[in-house]
């Protein structure tokens, strides 16, 4: 398998508060989730995730709306944790850099606002709770195709201990179209939430970034990678 492990660093802006503190409290809201099911076991598991996650049936009915957001903290299970961690990683501090602290707090909590909702709309009645910071995570990665197309992502081949770089768009595009494929035909065989996935946040979550990204730019100048002269790549 293939992942992104870093991308070129934008020289100067905000410094990139948000995203690490993101990070942070997301692994520490799964450490304190793992504990407790320690003792509890699974049902205090599914009683966690069906309090704090974001039921469609009960968004429609304008119960526990606060679990919109809630639920962009809580993950399923180590590789979805540290799968969603990873893009984080690479792809949200370059936004926050360049729009700054709070504009991207707003931009992170409405993106994953967004793509609950998409997906909501679409599943009105699963009883299902959706989880999970990949909508969020998505806006950031609609912004950042916009943002940022030039910027090189570093990419690692598991097992073989090789990496290589290649362009963001050619990335991103690729995540992208692959949603919608996968997306699309959950439609016509069953819905995107009893396949463990809910596909529809992500491309709800990256359309909301990729206006972002386009309202960014008319706005803020996005700052210059500046690759050749300062040699930033984080890896």
């Amino acid at each position: 398998m293939v992942f992104p492990i870093g991308d070129d660093q934008v020289v100067g802006g905000a410094k990139p508060i948000f995203s690490y503190s993101f990070i942070a409290i997301n692994i520490l809201v799964f450490l304190i989730q793992m504990s407790f099911q320690m003792t509890g076991g699974e049902a205090w598991l599914r009683e966690f995730f069906t309090t704090y996650g974001a039921l469609p049936i009960e968004i429609t009915r304008g119960q526990d709306l606060h679990t919109l957001f809630t639920s962009i903290f809580i993950h399923g299970g180590w590789m979805h944790l540290i799968g969603n961690m990873l893009f984080l990683w690479v792809f949200a501090d370059n936004i926050e850099s360049s729009i700054g602290n709070v504009n991207f707090l707003l931009f992170y909590l409405l993106g994953g606002l967004a793509a609950s909702l998409t997906h909501i709309y679409l599943d009105p009645n699963s009883t299902i709770p959706g989880i999970g910071a990949s909508g969020a995570i998505s806006a950031c990665l609609g912004a950042y195709l916009i943002l940022y197309p030039k910027s090189k992502i570093k990419m690692i081949v598991l097992f073989l201990f090789t990496s290589f770089k290649i362009p963001a768009v050619i990335f991103l595009v690729f995540w992208i179209g692959q949603q919608l494929l996968t997306g699309i035909g959950s439609l016509s065989v069953e819905t995107s939430a009893t396949q463990g996935v809910a596909w529809w946040a992500h491309i709800g979550g990256f359309v909301f970034g990729l206006l972002a990204g386009i309202l960014i730019r008319k706005i803020i100048k996005p700052l210059d990678l500046n690759v050749q002269a300062s040699g930033q790549l984080r890896t």
